[in-house]
Order: C-alpha cells, then structure tokens, then sequence
C-alpha cells in the first residue's frame, strides 16, 4: 500500500467548500450540436416508464401554419434571432440538439456539489439533513449514492415519458419547424424533420426543472435560470415559435409533477432512521449470523447511511427478495480466511495498474458517485451515435430506473446482512481510500456496474465486451483499495447484472425496437 489519507472535516470547512460550489457549477463536455441519427416518427406511440402514454396530457391545438396567428410569431421569433447577443448565440449552441444529455450532466454537477457527508459537531455528535429547512447545516440533501441514483432516475424517467408525450402530439398535428414553414430562416443548429409543435426541448427543461428543485430546494434559482435559458435558446437559434415552447413546457410539468407525486410517496423520507430503529437491525444480524457491522468514523457516526433505503419502492424488479444473494460466508471459515488472505496480499503488492483503477472509479464524496460515472459514460455512447432526444431520454430513463433498483436492493443487502467491513473485521486490513459509513455485503459499486453494464449493452450492443470490462474494473477496484471483500463484490455484480434484466425485459416490451 503506497498512501493512506484522511481529512479533518469540520462545520467549518463543510461550509466554505458549499459555498465555493454555489458561485459557479461546472459542466464536462463540449457537447457539439448534431444530426440525429434517425427520428423515431411512431414514438409517441412507445410505452413510457411511469405514465399511462403518450395521451396522457392533453394540450390545446395548435393555430395553423397560414394563420396570422402563427405567421405573427414567426416575425416574432426572426426579431428574436436577429437581436440575439453574442452570450445569447453561445446558449444555443450549448443547449444544442439534444438538451437531454445537458441536463443530465447538469444533475451529476448538482450531485457532486451535495455528495458532503456531514461533519461532526463540535461535542462529536452529527445533524442530519433537513428537508424541511434545506440551509441550516448540515445542508439537504447529502446527495449519496442512494439518493443520487433516485435524482438520476426520476430525472431521466420524467424526461423520456414526457418526450413519449411530445412525440404523440408531434404527429398528432404535423406542424413543421419554423424554418421549414419559412424558407429566409437560417437556424443556428442543423435541422431535422420533426414536427416543430410541441417544443421537445422545452419539455426536457421544464420536467427537469421541476424534479431538480425538488430534489436540491437551495438550487431553486440556478435550475430556473438554466431552465428559462433552455427554453429561450430555441427561439434564439430559430427552432421553434412561442407556442411550440409554451406546449413543450405544459407537457414537461404535468409528466414531471406525476413523478414527483409519487417521490413523495416512495419511502425515501423514512431511509434515515432513528438509533432504536438502527440498533434493531444491529442485533437482528447478531441473532441470525453471529456479528454486525459497527461504523469505525472518529467520532463515531451512530447510524450508517439510509438503513432503510431498501424499502423505497423499486421500479422493475418486483421484489428486492427475487435478487437477494445469499448470505456471505461466515467469518473464520476457509472462504473467508481466503479473502481476507487476498486484501493482505493487495496492501503488500498493489501494482500501478491496480491503483489506477482504484482512483480512476473512487466515487466518493464531492463526485457525482458511482450512478454519475455510468451515466457520463453513457452519454459518450448518445452522442457517439447521435441520438435523437426521445431515443435519449429513453437509454437514461431504462438506465437510471434500474440503477435506482440496484441502490434499492443494495442497501437492503448491506443492512439485511449487516456485514463488517474488512478494516471492521481485521484491524489488520488498512484502506486505500478510507471506510465508508455503511455495511459491506454487497459491494454497492459491484451492483451499480453490473446493473449499468448490463443495460448499456442491450441498448449499445457494441459496446458490451467494454461495459463488462469497465464493470469488472469497478467491482474489483473496491477489494484492491481493500474496502470490501471478494465475496463483496462478486454477489453484488451478479446482483446487478440480474436487476439490469428486468429493466432489460421492460424496454424489450416497450414498443422502441
């Protein structure tokens, strides 16, 4: 083992690093604006993930192409254009074609920003968050692994049944772009033949407006103002009228306020339990296996993260019982003595390669975690092949909704279990990058990988030889930094793999191939 760090985290420096992260939020890629690769005319006519389908809202029609109506708003939007400033250009090419993926990116930086585990008071007891008053520290949310997973997952849900919605109306009404309607304009990103009404992109700004806010409520401004942005770069650029943008925002808030509707009732608000609720399934494990889990921060933090994060409702796995691996092997036996034998040899003889990988997928706080770092890959893979932002918002939503279940079914292994951590079992065993504050058995990298690994390479079949590589890197990168056992992470990538085939199953039934 080459390096061991800590880091002194008070109230203090929990505060100045926050307020750092308000003054600006950084965003990854030079996304540049493309031609979609095809444009999926029957998709209103797919099957969305939560809502009924692509009738669910109803917006009023459309005014007619030759109607002074219309042709006011389209004099309208070429003033617009030509009165746009420099910084204003610029949006349109940063929102560029596909804002799905934008958004996406954006989220993952509102990730990274709340991934602040909270520091210790100063007599050594710890706060927890508060949704109720989100600016008193410690600040809400703690946006870990569990809770990251659920922000990427009602986002990108929100997004593809939205656009499932957009698209029916789109050729429910056939009305054309505007700059096919009007020859003398000149539209900044390259066209395509969708039907201009409703505004596709205003549907992914106004959906994920309303599930960002929800989910981060010190943001409110920021994704308002980038929202607003979003929505106005489409009448800068010439893409669309007033009246597009008005029907795209209608439909991106009625399908997002549905997915909030049901946040509310998911069960996340009871995943942070109280000490007599902790203590309960400390001495359960004790009963049935003969040892629990003990959280070993200075000062201790007396309960782990979200214990009952397994109970929040899943998406497609019908029950976190239908992946349940069995329990890991019993502490003292040949197995384990064999794996434990395995971190030992990993602190004497770590190779360069294998430290890299345990950097290159740390994922720990301040990052966007694990569920980010998939979900930045993927996006390399819509980009790549240029897809459309229905075919977008698809790939997210099946992605993100089962690496949700894989959070799910995790957590309830880590605290059905409740599995020391190597370092909690044999002090002897030192790790590369600190103990995290929850159970072992499974690795939640490992389900998250074979989760994400499992549905990229159905929507990305030529990709799959590197999803499986990539997440057998991420699974075995957690015993190289000596943070779980083997058994760790084999029962969790196997657990991932078979949450990622129901989702799998789902899309396969959707209607989109």
């Amino acid at each position: 083992m080459k390096k061991i760090f800590t880091t002194l985290f008070t109230p203090a420096v929990a505060l100045m690093l926050f307020q750092s992260c308000q003054k600006d939020i950084s965003t990854f890629h030079d996304i540049q604006p493309y031609s979609f690769s095809s444009i999926d005319s029957t998709g209103g006519e797919w099957k969305p993930i939560y809502i009924s389908g692509g009738d669910a809202v109803s917006i009023p029609n459309p005014a007619d192409v030759i109607s002074v109506e219309y042709q006011a708003e389209i004099e309208a939007m070429k003033t617009t254009m030509g009165n746009a400033t420099d910084n204003e250009r610029a949006a349109v090419q940063y929102w560029g074609t596909n804002s799905a993926v934008r958004w996406n990116e954006i989220s993952r930086d509102l990730v990274a920003k709340y991934n602040l585990p909270p520091a210790p008071n100063e007599d050594g007891t710890y706060g927890i968050p508060n949704s109720t008053d989100p600016s008193v520290y410690p600040y809400f949310p703690f946006a870990h692994p569990p809770y990251a997973s659920r922000v990427y997952a009602y986002l990108s849900v929100a997004t593809y049944d939205a656009l499932v919605v957009v698209w029916n109306q789109k050729y429910k009404h056939h009305r054309l772009a505007p700059y096919k309607v009007d020859g003398n304009i000149s539209p900044l990103l390259p066209g395509n033949d969708l039907p201009g009404f409703p505004s596709e992109d205003a549907a992914i700004a106004a959906a994920s407006k309303a599930i960002l806010a929800f989910m981060f409520p010190l943001e409110v401004d920021y994704i308002a103002g980038k929202a607003i942005e979003a929505q106005n770069s489409r009448m800068w650029g010439g893409m669309n009228v007033q009246s597009d943008i008005t029907a795209g925002d209608s439909i991106g808030r009625a399908v997002a306020n549905m997915l909030i509707d049901k946040a509310k009732g998911d069960g996340m608000k009871f995943a942070q339990v109280s000490q007599h609720v902790a203590d309960s399934l400390e001495t359960a494990a004790d009963n049935i296996y003969g040892y629990h889990w003990e959280n070993l921060e200075v000062p201790q933090r007396p309960i782990g993260i979200a214990p009952f994060f397994g109970h929040v409702k899943l998406w497609f796995v019908p029950s976190v019982l239908d992946v349940r691996p069995s329990p890991p092997p019993a502490i003292g036996s040949e197995e384990y003595n064999n794996a434990v034998n395995e971190l030992n040899d990993y602190q004497k003889h770590l190779t360069d390669n294998q430290e890299d990988l345990v950097f290159f997928w740390n994922d720990g706080a301040g990052t966007y975690t694990p569920a980010g770092h998939w979900n930045n890959l993927a996006s390399e893979y819509i980009i790549q092949n240029q897809l459309n932002p229905l075919r977008t918002a698809r790939a997210l939503g099946y992605l993100n909704a089962s690496m949700m279940d894989a959070a799910i079914c995790c957590w309830d292994n880590k605290y059905y279990f409740h599995f020391p951590r190597p370092s909690g079992a044999d002090p002897e065993i030192k790790t590369l990058l600190g103990v995290p504050n929850f159970p072992s058995y499974t690795s939640g990298h490992s389900t998250f990988s074979g989760s994400a690994c499992t549905v990229l390479s159905y929507l990305f079949p030529e990709g799959s030889g590197y999803f499986t590589q990539l997440a057998n890197d991420a699974s075995n990168s957690r015993k190289y930094a000596c943070i779980h056992f083997s058994f760790d992470c084999s029962a969790g990538l196997t657990c991932g793999i078979n949450i990622g085939g129901f989702s799998v199953a789902a899309a396969q039934a959707d209607g989109a191939n």
